[in-house]
């Protein structure tokens, strides 16, 4: 005797989600292509979710929707269809139908068809750390301190909850004057400030008594400054805690992580975490807005947005990174399921680099990723001139991305649409497998090539 099919009830959990989001129930019937009726239908607990809709929440909502319960065989499915449409492996597209034939009578094979796809995945995890590491020049067996710090806020999430709520309390209360708000609030700690007027001093100079900032700095930069300070003196005890539990290989790296938790504190004081996330949705991520709101630089107000991940109160999940003249990514945080960590900066067709060259230009640009998920990218070169011609200003460029199922949200996409043909994005040259780039620089590290002395392409061989 069969047994029916288990009824799934999850109407609070998509109701919880849109209401995270921050969407109407009309844009999210539209998302996952179900009526208004349906949907509410559904959240109110009226109706059962079907599997069909299960995996398109799935899709759409990678990150946001979680997981099913592992006992339900849509989970498995789910899994299945990810593992089988991964366009980084070199095989003929199977079927939908055919999947689900598949998982409904060999459940077993398909259990191990994703269990052998996460081993891949990450397999090549590892493999991009070792070109990072090669890339880098470093042959030290362990990470490098700034790689262990960056790799810990990866798995960290770009969020740290405990910091986060603390420095929103005190965002909260600064009123209109933030400065003389924190300029008073660090005299009650005994430090005065002091503006320094010296050629090429430093940003930020304390010592144990008097903060000096550099006189020559905007505001924004000013602004941070005192919120780090404040930070030091109130967090110090967070933030010690959490170094001591990362079990960080090197005092160096404590030291970083340390720098780091810090500049994450003064982020979320100048840019309280509700009030920001509720000002980014409803100007729909105009970066351009957000900094006149919160008083802070293009690069401060980029770096906050990938760091909204708050349990319960999600933000739109971002990609962020910095590049300098060179195309070294100098800061790397993704909330996406491209990871920069692991990524490398070397591809020329991505657009953050011709934006280095191009100041006070935001340029767009709608990319897919080898492993075929979209994302629509911006980038925005940056100077920050110097006090003397005899010193060179600053260049770099600064990138932020969401994928594709969120452009809706982010107002960069509309100059793009969607649906769009997008641009190739690879890793590095050395593990990027794409055989048809015209941009290529030397041939993956993994495969032969061939030369054919009659037939010349963009490059001088054929990837094989």
């Amino acid at each position: 005797m069969t047994l029916p099919a288990r009824r799934l009830f999850v109407g609070h959990r998509l109701r919880d989600l849109r209401r995270v989001l921050g969407i109407s129930q009309a844009a999210m019937a539209a998302r996952i292509g179900l009526s208004v009726s349906y949907l509410s239908q559904i959240e109110n607990g009226d109706r059962p979710v079907t599997e069909g809709v299960l995996i398109t929440l799935a899709r759409e909502f990678p990150a946001d929707w979680g997981s099913i319960d592992a006992a339900d065989d849509t989970a498995l499915l789910i899994a299945t269809l990810e593992a089988v449409s991964d366009t980084s492996v070199e095989a003929p597209a199977l079927d939908e139908t055919a999947v689900r034939r598949a998982v409904k009578h060999q459940p077993l094979l398909a259990q191990r068809l994703v269990a052998m796809h996460d081993a891949y995945r990450r397999a090549q995890e590892q493999l991009r750390a070792l070109d990072d590491r090669l890339v880098a020049g470093s042959g030290a067996p362990g990470l490098l301190p700034w790689e262990d710090v960056r790799d810990w806020f990866h798995a960290a999430g770009n969020y740290v909850d405990a910091l986060d709520r603390r420095a929103e309390e005190i965002g909260e209360t600064l009123g209109a004057d933030r400065i003389a708000a924190l300029e008073a609030r660090l005299a009650t700690k005994g430090v005065s400030i002091a503006i320094s007027g010296a050629l090429a001093a430093p940003l930020r100079d304390y010592d144990g008594a008097t903060l000096r900032l550099d006189g020559s700095q905007p505001g924004e930069t000013t602004l941070f400054s005192l919120a780090h300070q404040v930070a030091r003196h109130e967090f110090g005890d967070v933030i010690g805690g959490i170094v001591a539990a990362s079990e960080m290989a090197s005092e160096t790296a404590r030291a970083l992580l340390t720098a780091g938790l810090t500049n994450y504190a003064a982020g979320a004081i100048v840019m309280p975490y509700t009030r920001f996330r509720t000002e980014a949705r409803t100007v729909r991520h105009d970066i351009d807005r957000l900094r006149r709101i919160f008083g802070t630089s293009f690069e401060q107000t980029c770096h906050r947005l990938s760091t909204l991940q708050r349990p319960g109160a999600l933000g739109i999940p971002f990609f962020f990174c910095r590049v300098d003249m060179a195309g070294n990514i100098t800061k790397r945080h993704s909330a996406t399921r491209l990871q920069f960590a692991r990524f490398g900066g070397a591809c020329p067709l991505w657009i953050v680099h011709e934006a280095v060259a191009i100041p006070d230009r935001i340029l767009t640009q709608l990319i897919e990723t080898t492993d075929g998920i979209r994302y629509v990218s911006m980038a925005k070169g940056l100077v920050k001139p110097s006090e003397t011609y005899t010193r060179p200003a600053r260049r770099y460029a600064v990138a932020l991305g969401c994928e594709e199922a969120n452009a809706s949200e982010f107002i960069y996409a509309d100059a793009l649409g969607t649906g769009g043909i997008a641009t190739p994005i690879g890793s590095s040259c050395r593990i990027c497998l794409r055989t048809d780039c015209d941009q290529r620089a030397f041939p993956p590290a993994a495969s032969g090539i061939r030369v054919d002395p009659d037939r010349r392409g963009a490059v001088p061989y054929e990837v094989v």
